[in-house]
């Protein structure tokens, strides 16, 4: 693994659409959501967001835990 491969993993973020599918709702959905709520387009956040988005980090905890092993070699 080069410099440019390990730092692309380290940086790499999660996305609106990995939200959204985790979540089973559309990606406008997720973005409403994240309005202020005083705007007119603001939408309440899906109902299983709490668990969608821990697993979603559990994931990318794993993930980085795979890659420090890696470059620890």
């Amino acid at each position: 693994m080069n410099f440019k491969e390990a730092t692309d993993i380290l940086t790499r973020r999660i996305t609106a659409d990995e939200i959204a599918e985790a979540a089973g709702v559309s990606i406008s959905s997720i973005a409403r959501a994240r309005l202020d709520p005083s705007s007119t387009a603001y939408r309440s956040p899906p109902e299983n967001w709490q668990p969608a988005l821990a697993r979603l980090a559990r994931e990318r905890i794993h993930e980085l835990e795979a890659f420090a092993k890696r470059i620890e070699r």
